[in-house]
């Protein structure tokens, strides 16, 4: 566990080691099926994936990358425009989500397993059944690594969680952990799974009202509280932007006073959340039929 975070290279020469991941995964799976998911061995090796996981995207092997990205090559450069909030337009974007992977391995080893749909239904798995706070976040943010890029792996995974495996709902109860860091690290996932256009509709459906509910009514004290404000900001801006229907939401669960609360401070140790809060209000006023709502 602690050499799984030692960095690029030590990352590296893990992920080549010669059945580790399936090591760890079979062990994992065995403690799911002997309903022991709290033991202090199974955290070791959600911990040891979560590390793994990290920057996957890009630090890929040679022979797994020119697989999986073979179709990217068919996306212009051209096509990358600036905009208010990104240098990437939402038409690469949704190109970039319609690339699929390349059919899904039946028995995946090694490396291929990080990304696998076998793997993302042990995290969920985890999620919903462990009592461990450093189980439940090491599985959460193994998701948050693997959704946390661009290409069509992250949004492949994506499809997986919220379509395939109907993640949400265990993803949704740890929006209500006592622990700040489980936490923080559901709303980064849920930020990274709203980035998927032709998600966002069931997530807004599934979490809108919830990430509204956990919203603070101003901007909160702690530092972690912080950035986890700026996060469902974030991720509230995502499901928002493109429709009126959950813009419409929003308000309908007195989300708005929140957000504006948030949007006025103007301390520079809290200017995160303000600004998040800030780039959310510029978004929902974007919504021309909902400007009388608003004003009443």
């Amino acid at each position: 566990r602690n050499m799984s975070s030692a960095g690029p290279e030590g990352r590296k020469k893990m992920r080549e080691c010669e059945g580790l991941i399936d090591s760890l995964v079979y062990y994992i799976q065995g403690a799911i099926a002997d309903h022991e998911p709290n033991d202090k061995a199974t955290e070791n090796c959600v911990c040891i994936l979560h590390n793994l996981s990290y920057q996957l995207e890009i630090e890929l092997p040679e022979s797994y990358a020119q697989s999986i990205y073979m179709q990217r090559r068919t996306i212009s450069n051209n096509d990358k425009t600036p905009g208010c909030f990104g240098t990437r337009s939402r038409k690469v974007k949704e190109k970039q989500q319609d690339t699929p992977l390349p059919e899904e391995k039946s028995n995946p080893k090694g490396v291929e397993s990080l990304w696998h749909s076998t793997l993302i239904r042990i995290y969920l798995s985890l999620i919903a059944k462990s009592t461990r706070n450093y189980t439940q976040e090491a599985s959460l943010g193994a998701l948050q690594n693997l959704t946390a890029g661009t290409g069509p792996m992250p949004f492949a995974v994506a499809r997986t969680v919220v379509q395939k495996a109907n993640g949400l709902p265990s993803i949704r109860a740890m929006l209500d952990s006592s622990h700040p860091a489980v936490k923080k690290t559901a709303v980064s996932l849920l930020r990274n799974l709203s980035r998927n256009t032709s998600l966002q509709n069931d997530i807004a459906r599934e979490v809108l009202p919830d990430l509204v509910s956990i919203l603070p009514e101003c901007v909160p004290g702690s530092e972690v509280a912080c950035e986890t404000t700026a996060s469902i900001c974030y991720t509230l801006f995502n499901l928002t932007q493109s429709s009126s229907h959950s813009a419409r939401l929003l308000l309908s669960t007195h989300g708005l006073p929140k957000v504006i609360a948030i949007s006025i401070n103007d301390s520079n140790m809290f200017s995160k959340a303000s600004r998040a809060a800030s780039v959310l209000l510029y978004s929902l006023w974007s919504h021309t039929d909902l400007h009388s709502a608003y004003k009443k």
